[in-house]
């Protein structure tokens, strides 16, 4: 897996998402909006949702840094 550096400096944990889409789609969501890019969000969402659970992760490390 290629490491790359993500489209904004936030960090987001996930541990408590519990492998649940929607939830890991709206805490990505918040996070983005209190971090100042609420510009980004709605490319987010519909980017994360074109695939299945893989490509949701690949485009959260895309946008977040998961920590």
């Amino acid at each position: 897996m290629t490491t790359t550096t993500p489209l904004t400096t936030i960090e987001v944990r996930l541990s408590g998402a519990d492998g649940n889409a929607f939830c890991i789609l709206g805490v990505v969501s918040e996070a983005l909006c209190r971090g100042g890019h609420e510009n980004l969000v709605a490319a987010y969402r519909k980017e994360a949702m074109a695939g299945n659970y893989d490509h949701l992760l690949q485009t959260t490390m895309k946008y977040v840094k998961v920590v």
